[in-house]
């Protein structure tokens, strides 16, 4: 099967499960993301000009704000696709499991580690340059499904993506990259509607944040899922059972 064909194959099948699982996960992405939307607003309505700060603080100040801002465009997602990983393969017979499950049997340690290793390796890496940049976000990218379908440890789940990875780097490429840029490019989009409508207040830029990573993180989480459960079968012959929609309890 050629590539694209491929890939769009893989993108029907994700689209199949987000709306099949929509209601459980938007909510834990609520969860989730209004804390985070929080976080980017406060971060974005600090007036530095106005504070009295010598030059070098705020330069420093100023790197700090940018460096929150990048953090949480990306922190989150993996923690999120972790989390998503319990509901989708969750053992057969369970049913699907509801929130207050899902709350206590996520690793948060780990996923928490998982996830500021992920985004401080993506960031050191475009520091450096776009490839190594990139290289970090589909190489590290399933590293929060592996957490919570394989029980490791962050720095496990990081090797052990990096290895599901390799020799399937450009189908992974073209999955994950283009929904993440899609996904800021909407998110960008529902940012201006919101300010349209609501003006650029506080509570605006909030909402406007949280309900863009709401909507859209999902799609990622499922990607990363599904794609690692795939790779896990291709690579060891077996995976663990995959839920593409809700079992009946």
């Amino acid at each position: 099967m050629s590539m694209p064909r491929r890939v769009f194959g893989f993108y029907r099948r994700i689209l199949r499960t987000y709306r099949s699982w929509s209601p459980s996960m938007l909510l834990l992405a609520l969860v989730i993301f209004l804390p985070l939307g929080l976080l980017d607003a406060l971060t974005m309505n600090v007036e530095l000009e106005a504070l009295d700060l010598t030059s070098g603080i705020k330069v420093a100040a100023i790197l700090l704000a940018v460096a929150v801002v990048t953090t949480t465009g990306l922190l989150g997602e993996i923690f999120f696709s972790g989390a998503i990983a319990l509901s989708l393969t969750h053992p057969h017979g369970e049913g699907a499991p509801p929130l207050r499950e899902i709350a206590r049997r996520i690793n948060y340690g780990q996923l928490v580690l998982v996830d500021l290793a992920f985004v401080v390796l993506v960031a050191v890496g475009l520091l450096i340059g776009v490839l190594p940049g990139v290289l970090a976000f589909v190489f590290l990218g399933l590293a929060g499904p592996v957490v919570e379908i394989e029980r490791r440890s962050a720095a496990s789940a990081l090797r052990r993506s990096a290895h599901l990875v390799r020799g399937s780097f450009w189908f992974v490429f073209w999955v994950i990259v283009p929904i993440e840029l899609a996904g800021d490019a909407i998110g960008d989009g529902v940012t201006f509607l919101v300010h349209e409508l609501l003006g650029h207040t506080f509570f605006a830029e909030w909402m406007a944040e949280a309900f863009a990573d709401v909507a859209l993180s999902p799609l990622f989480a499922i990607a990363a899922v599904l794609l690692t459960v795939d790779l896990i079968a291709a690579k060891d012959g077996e995976a663990p059972p995959l839920h593409t929609e809700p079992v009946p309890a």
